[in-house]
């Protein structure tokens, strides 16, 4: 097959979980040898993958202008898949218009409406409610999963969210979480010991509003009482593209440290000996605490930090509902050998039993290859799905039409 894949970045791996999931993603479908096109309309970045190395094409193109349908016919793709809701918005109607048999798969990387909801409900001190996420936002990120004819969903716990509460029939959907390589017990033995590793870490691309309030909370609420306690302990900060207002928090003698971006971030959290993630809100599922997990680093989180990522097993390290729980469950991994060791124990657990890329693997290929076949029967079906295209493609077509005749330039000027 010839996949498509419309990105709403250049996947950078080594700055956020969502890189690494477009990469995961597209090393499976290159495992099967299929053809693969890379369309963004995104500027380039310092840090994205040279994806053309690989043996991707690949396409800048321009949003609300008509190259890309004259692109889209040459290419002909069989699978068109959308790098979150925003870009199925953009382009889906010019698919369904020039591409009508391609399938089209939708790679939401976490529900945004969820993730937005939650963060209002903190800044309100209020609990969340299904209610919250009866939005503008919600109601664009819905419709879009209706229109297309597979989402992929990387938390268990989002995939049961949109069936039960939102009445998404479940041939629309795979829970697809991170594929990741398998480690053993003998990994974990070549990777630096409880004695060779000092100091905290957390780990978080910035320009994600989850983890700037995590960086908040360990400088204001966390790391005084640690740094307290463990005064030759540091909070090394990373993260990719730190603003100002970050960099501004660096503080040598409160051993807070704001390091920036990771060249290597296996590296770094192996020199680690505990992940601090104090996450009040969020979706999807959290590439750090895996990070964690795959470099034998123990890591204390919150249950939205934890939520869909261990199952039944117990988690490797500490989940705590409040800041001085959270306090303290990181002074006492940090000085407790045996706990520690256990915690390693406890994170190949979770990866074996739930991230095996392989068996991730042969299940995408396989629900890819059945959304396909049964593509024209489950669109007959999708009636929802139907109605909610002719409406909102049709609006999304014409505001695109009209953009694009305004940008025109004006012949009598």
């Amino acid at each position: 097959m010839h996949i498509l894949i419309i990105g709403y970045v250049w996947p950078e791996p080594n700055s956020s979980a969502a890189g690494s999931r477009m990469m995961q993603l597209i090393n499976s479908l290159q495992a099967e040898h299929f053809t693969i096109s890379f369309a963004t309309p995104a500027q380039k970045t310092e840090h994205m993958v040279n994806l053309d190395a690989l043996g991707i094409k690949t396409t800048q193109i321009t949003l609300n202008h008509s190259s890309f349908d004259d692109y889209v016919i040459e290419l002909n793709p069989d699978v068109v898949i959308f790098d979150r809701f925003m870009m199925e918005e953009q382009f889906a109607w010019r698919i369904e218009k020039h591409c009508p048999d391609a399938l089209r798969v939708l790679n939401t990387e976490d529900l945004h409406s969820l993730r937005h909801a939650r963060h209002k409900a903190v800044k309100s001190n209020k609990d969340f409610e299904l209610k919250n996420m009866h939005t503008d936002l919600g109601l664009r990120e819905i419709a879009a999963i209706l229109r297309s004819d597979l989402t992929l969903m990387i938390s268990a716990y989002e995939y049961t969210l949109l069936q039960d509460k939102f009445n998404i029939p479940q041939y629309q959907l795979m829970h697809l979480p991170f594929m990741l390589p398998s480690i053993t017990q003998s990994d974990l033995n070549t990777l630096p010991s409880f004695e060779q590793r000092q100091h905290f870490i957390s780990i978080g691309n910035f320009r994600h509003e989850p983890n700037w309030d995590a960086v908040l909370q360990l400088k204001t609420e966390i790391w005084p009482k640690i740094r307290q306690a463990l005064p030759q302990a540091q909070m090394h900060i990373y993260g990719a593209y730190p603003p100002p207002k970050a960099t501004q928090l660096h503080n040598e003698k409160q051993g807070f440290l704001i390091k920036g971006w990771a060249r290597d971030a296996n590296q770094v959290m192996q020199q680690s000996r505990i992940c601090l993630a104090p996450i009040r809100f969020g979706a999807g599922i959290k590439g750090k605490l895996v990070e964690a997990m795959l470099n034998g680093t123990g890591s204390i989180t919150t249950p939205v930090g934890a939520e869909s990522m261990h199952g039944e097993l117990a988690w490797n390290g500490e989940i705590c509902d409040s800041n001085d729980d959270f306090v303290n469950a990181a002074i006492s991994l940090y000085q407790d050998k045996s706990a520690w060791q256990l915690s390693q124990q406890k994170g190949l657990a979770i990866l074996t039993t739930y991230y095996h890329k392989d068996e991730w693997h042969k299940k995408f290929i396989a629900r890819l290859n059945d959304a396909k076949a049964a593509q024209s029967e489950n669109r007959q079906q999708n009636f929802m799905g139907l109605m909610v295209r002719h409406h909102s493609l049709k609006s999304t077509q014409y505001m695109s039409q009209w953009i694009e005749a305004k940008n025109k330039p004006n012949k009598c000027d």
